[in-house]
């Protein structure tokens, strides 16, 4: 397809808000994730309180909780700032050579540190 011709295909642009979207729902997902890693460790730490059970005296699922909020709002506006640059780069016809994965391998390579951790946090109980 000529260059002139590739930003009339609307496939283009639908394929831009489909990555838009499948970054958001991930956005969506790590901070629903936090919210539960945090109110489950307020709930060990309840349930401990109200037996003669001692839990693990760590508040470290706030802080991991927290944390993963923290990455699903970070992930919301990068992924907005990304999609409006996708869609500018497409409109220039040169969207090729813009952009790379390196967001992506931050992101996951971010979740895997987080999930170290939690398997580490979750071996010492």
């Amino acid at each position: 397809m000529p260059p002139d011709q590739q930003n009339d295909d609307p496939r283009i642009y639908m394929a831009a808000e489909r990555t838009f979207l499948a970054w958001l729902r991930t956005a969506i997902a790590l901070m629903a994730f936090g919210f539960v890693i945090s109110r489950f460790g307020l709930f060990l730490r309840m349930l401990a309180a109200s037996t003669e059970v001692q839990g693990p005296g760590s508040g470290a699922s706030v802080a991991v909780g927290m944390a993963l909020i923290a990455v699903g709002v970070v992930v919301t506006i990068v992924a907005a700032i990304r999609h409006r640059r996708y869609v500018r780069a497409i409109d220039e016809g040169r969207f090729r050579v813009v952009f790379g994965s390196t967001f992506a391998f931050a992101i996951a390579g971010l979740l895997a540190l987080v999930g170290v951790g939690m398997a580490a946090l979750l071996a010492r109980v």
